[in-house]
């Protein structure tokens, strides 16, 4: 596709704009913008389709306007990050014909999920439940037992899977990329257009902020002197710790401490709320706190630590909880306190760019920051912090600076889930929310223990819970806990997406010991008493 700038003569007010906009309506014309103020249009085309030439006289056929001078528009996008959002990102570039340089600093390719979160994470919850299930079998008749031979082999193959997916989904990606640029550097701005990198300055026409976000270590006496570990040196130990401290009560604190437990850690979970997950309701973390407790996970919450020193290879925590001093002792300790945004030392303020408090970048409905030309996407922004939505914000930043039509930002409907076992998955609003904002809802909770295939798979843990909107019968919200979770949550996201109604997904059918079935019943819930229900029953 190419992109060309007209100058136009003959224009008296902006409806002279809109009548040369329509006109444009031509095979071919991709993207097109007329400004009376400035006198010009921007035109996007198929260059298989039409011309240059032809898009000229077309405009000169109109009236008294005239063209009176044409160059080729040059689109170039400067991308600091090299993770998820950036590639995102620059496949979108590509499709309006746009030159791309990618600037990386810190993480390899791939960034985050790739290379210290998702991707490794995952895999070793999937080792360590695998562990754990052959431990733990429910079915009499069956014997069934695991070792944990060589941790370091654990960790050898999750090192593995990183590689080959880095290699996979972005180095390949990019490799024999035309019109593409991939710089290793730290990035600095120094203008609305351009950034230094290893002492050369680079030119563009917009820039995209994606430098993601680092672990936030809390300010508490005597961390940094000790070997404390985020998630990226975890996920790296090469011999499985007696005994661990986690800091921190959500998701990444949450994963890791079941997942280093069932390995074999003895694991202490300290939470500074009253609860784990504290923005959720208590049903849930009561639940959810239940489980993790079963399984040998202290977890000490609405606790103030005080500090923390090494003493003969251990790491101590002394904390206070209500009257009581308490020092927990471990071979070692991990911060998962939160993140906080990459911006440091990329001279933002030479700009005026505008940040949240917490040094995120600022951006509006459209992923654009206060200086025109600067857009940011992914964790850098501080808000959605996942790599889906990284790369959805980036899409649609790249999407609304190379096009006329510009998209907003939607994240009505956000479906989040976190892989502990049972995982606790989401999407739009708990009952605080829903009563917050003035909504006439009403809730349906079905545990498990109603789900057929949860019953004959002899794992009944957890519940199906929706909220609807009494008013129009949609649903608005809905939080489930369950082994599978995850893949329970689409269904519902899509009904509140489109619009389907409760009585609609009451009348789906869906198979047979399923979970995905629970669903349903949970529809069902709303008016009937699921007691009362038979198998198959609606």
């Amino acid at each position: 596709m190419q992109t060309y700038e007209l100058q136009i003569e003959g224009m008296t007010c902006d409806h002279c704009a809109l009548i040369i906009e329509k006109k444009l309506d031509i095979e071919g014309v991709k993207e097109k913008k007329v400004s009376y103020p400035e006198k010009k249009a921007v035109v996007s085309f198929d260059e298989t389709l039409t011309n240059i030439e032809a898009i000229q006289e077309t405009i000169n056929s109109i009236g008294n306007y005239k063209v009176t001078d044409v160059s080729q528009e040059e689109k170039h996008l400067i991308i600091i990050g090299g993770g998820s959002a950036a590639f995102a990102a620059t496949i979108e570039a590509k499709e309006h014909g746009v030159k791309v340089t990618m600037i990386n600093d810190g993480l390899p390719i791939g960034g985050t999920c790739v290379n210290i979160g998702c991707v490794p994470s995952k895999n070793l919850i999937r080792a360590a439940q695998t562990l754990y299930n052959a431990n733990n079998n429910p079915f009499g008749g069956i014997t069934s037992s695991a070792k944990l031979a060589d941790f370091k082999t654990v960790i050898e193959e999750k090192t593995k899977l990183v590689l080959d997916l880095r290699e996979q989904k972005y180095i390949n990606i990019i490799k024999d990329m035309e019109n593409f640029e991939f710089i290793e550097g730290h990035a600095s701005l120094v203008s609305p257009t351009a950034v230094e990198v290893n002492g050369r300055i680079i030119e563009g026409s917009h820039i995209l902020i994606a430098t993601g976000a680092r672990p936030m270590i809390a300010d508490i006496e005597g961390l940094s002197e000790v070997d404390y570990l985020t998630n990226d040196e975890a996920f790296a130990l090469e011999s499985l710790p007696a005994s661990m401290i986690i800091l921190g009560g959500s998701y990444i604190a949450l994963e890791m401490a079941q997942m280093f437990a069932r390995f074999g850690s003895k694991i202490t979970v300290l939470q500074r709320s009253e609860r784990i997950l504290s923005h959720e309701s208590p049903d849930i973390t009561d639940m959810l706190s239940g489980y993790l407790q079963d399984e040998g996970i202290e977890i000490i919450t609405d606790n103030v630590i005080q500090s923390v020193h090494q003493k003969n290879g251990s790491v101590i925590v002394k904390t206070v909880v209500g009257d009581e001093t308490l020092e927990i002792e471990a071979e070692k300790i991990v911060v998962a306190t939160g993140r906080v945004a990459n911006t440091q030392n990329m001279n933002l303020e030479s700009l005026d760019l505008s940040l949240h408090v917490n040094g995120a970048v600022k951006v509006n409905d459209f992923g654009q920051t206060n200086v025109a030309t600067i857009y940011a996407a992914g964790d850098v922004t501080g808000e959605h912090m996942f790599v889906y939505t990284a790369a959805y914000e980036a899409k649609t930043a790249v999407a609304n600076m190379f096009s006329s039509s510009q998209q907003k930002l939607d994240f009505s409907v956000l479906p989040w889930v976190i892989f502990t076992d049972p995982q606790v998955a989401g999407v739009g609003l708990d009952e605080k929310q829903a009563k917050d904002k003035g909504i006439d809802f009403e809730v349906a909770t079905l545990p498990l223990s109603y789900v057929p295939r949860a019953i004959a798979a002899k794992d009944t843990r957890g519940m199906i819970k929706l909220l609807r909107n009494t008013a129009d019968d949609t649903l608005i919200g809905a939080r489930i806990v369950a082994a599978e979770g995850s893949e329970l949550l689409m269904e519902i996201s899509v009904a509140m997406k489109f619009g389907i109604k409760v009585s609609d997904l009451k009348e789906m059918l869906h198979p047979y010991l399923t979970l995905g079935e629970g669903i349903k019943l949970a529809a069902i819930t709303f008016d009937k008493n699921v007691k009362e229900l038979s198998c198959c029953a609606t």
